[in-house]
């Protein structure tokens, strides 16, 4: 599975952005999709993650209320829509595919390029 992520961009404090994650390759609905991302210095942490059939939703809990998550699988495509952006969402923001939806980095088999948020105050 090759997956794409792209939206990022600048914004300011309290803003909104939509980020993508297109999936190519074998049967890529079949995954859970997750998001996580990377502050500058810091460790990759979980985001965001959506099962397979989409029915199924999971936040972090700095980003409970403001992200959410959803997929389109006639698309291949997995969407986190961010609002009330805040300075420390900035970050490169990755998405993965994994069997199931779980918070740890190793457990992805899958990831894409990233893509960089930046949130000025």
């Amino acid at each position: 599975v090759q997956l794409q992520a792209s939206g990022g961009g600048l914004v300011q404090a309290g803003g909104s952005l939509r980020l993508s994650c297109a999936a190519a390759g074998r049967a890529p609905s079949n995954y859970a999709i997750a998001w996580f991302r990377q502050a500058p210095g810091k460790e990759r942490e979980w985001v965001s993650g959506i099962g397979g059939t989409g029915g199924v939703t999971y936040y972090a809990d700095f980003v409970k209320g403001r992200f959410s998550i959803s997929r389109d699988n006639a698309k291949n495509t997995v969407y986190l829509q961010m609002n009330s952006l805040k300075p420390e969402d900035t970050g490169v923001y990755y998405c993965a595919a994994g069997n199931l939806v779980q918070s740890t980095v190793r457990n992805y088999l899958y990831w894409g390029q990233g893509t960089l948020v930046t949130v000025s105050s």
